[in-house]
């Protein structure tokens, strides 16, 4: 099966893109691959905004995006646009680094304003990164997905369902020897 790069691009330590991440990254699992997460904010923020190669840190989040052979993307969306704090890490891969991969990309927000941050803003990087395939995204509001006081995460039932679909979509991509479309 495949290893999958659950990458979260929020600065909060209590983000809920990242709390989303970690709930599909389950049903991931649950199909037989292998999820490593990363959280871009334990990066150091010094060595990400230096462009510092040479830092462990980053040396090794660049060699997991490499090792990869599909990647999850989740940013919250600020003023229409996916993270400052992703963008600085995407600003340090090389620039096909995406190459030969598959690709998910998620966002959160505050409103329904913001739905198409994963098409105008993040879906072009990723493409002008060279990923094999970009499959069907899904921006989920905040409101919408809970956490319980043991950490447990609910997401509404609708938001759920469709999840689901396109964590299932994508988990076929990367199963299928040829891309599978996946329309949305």
């Amino acid at each position: 099966m495949a290893t999958v790069l659950s990458v979260s691009g929020s600065p909060s330590a209590t983000s809920r893109t990242a709390r989303l991440l970690r709930h599909l990254d389950a049903r991931l699992v649950a199909r037989g691959h292998t999820v490593v997460p990363l959280d871009v904010r334990t990066l150091p923020a010094d060595a990400l905004l230096r462009a510092d190669f040479g830092h462990p840190a980053v040396a090794g989040a660049l060699d997991l995006f490499a090792a990869a052979d599909g990647v999850v993307i989740g940013t919250p969306v600020y003023k229409a646009a996916y993270s400052g704090l992703l963008k600085s890490l995407l600003d340090l891969l090389p620039q096909y680094a995406l190459t030969g991969k598959t690709v998910l990309p998620l966002a959160t927000g505050g409103s329904t304003a913001h739905v198409l941050a994963i098409d105008y803003a993040l879906r072009p990087v990723l493409s002008s990164m060279g990923a094999a395939h970009i499959t069907q995204g899904w921006f989920v509001l905040d409101r919408h997905i809970a956490v319980s006081a043991d950490g447990a995460v609910t997401v509404d039932a609708a938001d759920d369902e469709a999840l689901g679909a396109i964590v299932d979509g994508f988990a076929a991509a990367l199963e299928s020897p040829t891309p599978v479309a996946v329309h949305g």
